[in-house]
């Protein structure tokens, strides 16, 4: 107890909340403890959060989508459709950038890269006026990779608590869900590797269990989990049980010329992680969705040309998440 209240504390100075901040935050910082972001949750009471599951909505969502072209504009739509296959009502705005982290998206005086062309489009909405509004069941948002450079140069879990404070001020039951994303596919460490390690010691570690720590009690941010999602496509590729991919850069974009490019996956890819969003969000399983999807960005349709693979990335997705607790699922 005395941990948090000290954490909440150090945390009201560094957003200059109390009179004179300036000189107190010298003060701690002379005591080595100006560091604004709480000491993690420890991981016995973060484990405990998710031991009791979300109720399953009864009804369509209205969600906001934040973070950068890893969220980009297809894939929210993607999730629309395949809600709305399901007789749901979903709605959804966005917030993006290119390579932005959250701090970006919090501090006015932060460029968001890319920012008037990728949010020129009717799904738009200024994100401070999203939340403030209450009009939203679900805020997803994300943080830039790589990921270990976003918490140790942009305070990672400092702004994802910001923004689900503020989306709980404008609505106490906006449920609050931090998307995990990936890395480059030809990163050093492996891809699959990176994968399994990254979510615990990242996503976890370095930004919810921290994140978290800043309120008493501590309240659950879930997970989205499509780097785990991809982990285990990646795992069943290298199996050769994966029929239709025999490698993981398949699932990722190329350029006019063929180039692979390392860290935005092409249609498919968008496809898994909007089936990975349906599932988490509905508490659903995505198996007997459709192969075909509309572009929102091209105005064509995609489509999975393999029945059986289309099928296998459904069992998939359903079977990681419905086994992962941060996704807020009962156990099936």
């Amino acid at each position: 107890m005395i941990r948090r209240v000290f954490a909440k504390f150090r945390h009201a100075i560094c957003a200059r909340r109390f009179f004179g901040s300036g000189v107190l935050l010298l003060l701690l910082s002379a005591c080595g403890l100006a560091r604004c972001t709480p000491d993690p949750l420890p991981r016995a009471e973060f484990d405990a959060l998710y031991e009791a599951p979300l109720s399953a909505p009864s009804k369509g969502l209205r969600v906001f989508h934040l973070g950068h072209s890893l969220v980009n504009r297809n894939m929210p739509d993607m999730l629309r459709q395949f809600a709305e296959a399901k007789g749901l009502d979903h709605r959804f705005e966005s917030q993006i950038g290119w390579g932005t982290p959250l701090k970006s998206h919090w501090e006015p005086s932060e460029e968001i890269f890319g920012f008037e062309k990728e949010n020129a489009h009717p799904r738009y909405r200024d994100v401070s006026e999203a939340l403030t509004s209450g009009n939203y069941d679900a805020l997803l948002l994300t943080e830039m990779v790589e990921i270990r450079d976003a918490i140790e140069y942009f305070d990672s879990a400092d702004y994802l608590h910001k923004f689900a404070s503020l989306a709980r001020e404008g609505n106490a039951s906006t449920r609050v869900y931090l998307y995990e994303t990936w890395h480059n596919v030809n990163d050093p460490e492996g891809w699959r590797t990176r994968l399994e390690k990254d979510r615990r010691r990242y996503w976890e570690d370095g930004i919810l269990r921290p994140a978290l720590a800043y309120d008493e009690p501590p309240l659950p941010i879930y997970v989205i989990p499509v780097g785990q999602v991809f982990a285990e496509v990646a795992r069943q590729i290298e199996a050769g049980t994966l029929e239709g991919l025999e490698a993981a850069e398949e699932l990722f974009a190329r350029d006019e010329k063929g180039a692979l490019d390392p860290i935005h996956v092409d249609h498919l890819g968008n496809y898994i992680a909007a089936l990975t969003h349906f599932a988490v969000l509905y508490h659903i399983s995505p198996e007997g969705l459709g192969a075909e999807v509309n572009l929102y960005d091209e105005n064509v349709t995609f489509s999975v040309t393999k029945e059986t693979l289309k099928e296998k990335l459904q069992q998939v997705v359903w079977d990681v998440v419905k086994a992962d607790p941060l996704t807020g699922i009962a156990k099936q």
